[in-house]
């Protein structure tokens, strides 16, 4: 392969996708708006390392996240980047639950993670000492890492295969001719043989420049984090997690040790203003203005507004946090959590209001699109990655 490829956005999915080009022949150009590579979702996550005991059986995401944790374990080894085995608890809180908690365990065996168990309250007990619960699903390979640590290696990969990665240079616009896609970027007019967008947060946006804008519109949503502070950070030593609202792909507010030590508390799912917006102050007329005129947005709001209000009551009531992680860890208090940095989830609606669960790629031409890639994406990233690639002929 000797193709001139550019692809659009250095997250880690992005620059996951510029290695495994690179390293078969193509000489690679990554183009991103920003000043650093992972600014975005990779940046702004948990940093969990899926194990894939949610997701669809034969799903892209079952597939796709299995294999890339596997991938993902031995890229940090071979680059020694801190990575995690910590595990992971799926507790149900009352006997209501159990059903969702033995589906969960169905799924995942059928998914193939290693090492599930199902645990009773004091089994649960024995991996989370200071955690309550009727009972529990042990994933033990779930693990942590430092994402954007992964993103900075993938980069210098990228950039030592002799492909290039141009930061603050943002696509303004694209066209497909015969022989390739031009792409305005910045100042810069490139020509490639191929595009590949992996654009995030911008996703549609991109899809909209190439002409195929598509019947999925991005309407994102903000994740948002307490910490633990001094010794509440001891009462958890891995991951706890409720059973998860089937209808939504959001798994609900949880409890996350980090690769840094701390502890968070979230996230909640609340609308958010702008497709950046990381608070209630960011807002963004013009995407407000996309987001609000997309038919699926409002009949997404329309099925599911008691959900959207609870959430916003989330965000702005401490209390709400507080009472979610209480019912996994009672013997914290509000004192235990302080507000931190949050995120944006880049969730794909469909026109009939759905919420896109599965990861979406779409080929057009000379151009390859992922309109749909939110969690699991990082851990999934250098398989979903590899299935990318398989697009392109040799």
């Amino acid at each position: 392969m000797s193709e001139r490829i550019g692809i659009i956005g250095a997250g880690i999915l992005g620059l996951a996708v510029a290695r495994e080009l690179a390293a078969r022949g193509a000489t690679v150009t990554v183009l991103d708006k920003e000043d650093r590579v992972a600014v975005h979702q990779t940046g702004r996550n948990s940093g969990v390392v899926h194990a894939g005991i949610y997701y669809t059986p034969g799903s892209l995401k079952a597939r796709l996240c299995r294999d890339g944790a596997a991938m993902l374990r031995e890229y940090c080894a071979e680059h020694r980047i801190p990575f995690e085995e910590v595990g992971k608890l799926v507790i149900a809180s009352t006997a209501a639950e159990r059903p969702g908690l033995r589906r969960i365990a169905a799924r995942a065996r059928e998914n193939g993670v290693p090492g599930i168990a199902e645990l009773d309250a004091l089994g649960l007990r024995e991996v989370e000492p200071h955690a309550v619960g009727v009972g529990a699903v042990h994933s033990p390979h779930t693990a942590i890492a430092d994402f954007p640590a992964v993103a900075r290696r993938m980069a210098r990969d990228v950039t030592e295969g002799g492909g290039s990665v141009r930061l603050g240079q943002p696509v303004r616009a694209l066209r497909e001719t015969a022989s390739g896609v031009q792409v305005l970027a910045g100042r810069a007019r490139l020509t490639f043989d191929r595009l590949v967008a992996c654009a995030g947060l911008g996703s549609d946006a991109v899809a909209a420049m190439s002409g195929h804008p598509g019947d999925v519109r991005i309407v994102p949503f903000r994740g948002e984090y307490y910490k633990l502070t001094g010794q509440a950070k001891d009462l958890v030593r891995g991951l706890v997690y409720p059973v998860p609202d089937p209808r939504y792909p959001f798994l609900g507010v949880h409890l996350t040790r980090r690769i840094d030590g701390e502890v968070l508390v979230g996230p909640n799912a609340v609308p958010a203003l702008a497709r950046e917006g990381y608070s209630w102050g960011r807002v963004s007329p013009r995407d407000l203005r996309d987001i609000l005129t997309w038919p699926g947005t409002r009949r997404m709001a329309a099925a599911h507004w008691r959900t959207g209000l609870a959430e916003v009551y989330g965000s702005l009531v401490k209390g709400s946090f507080l009472r979610a992680a209480r019912r996994y860890v009672p013997s914290l208090v509000a004192q235990d959590l302080v507000r931190t940095t949050g995120g944006v989830r880049a969730q794909a609606v469909g026109r009939d209001g759905s919420l896109v669960d599965d990861f979406v790629v779409d080929v057009h031409g000379r151009v390859i699109l992922v309109r749909n890639a939110p969690s699991p994406a990082a851990t999934s990233s250098l398989a979903i990655a590899r299935h990318i690639v398989s697009f392109i002929p040799a």
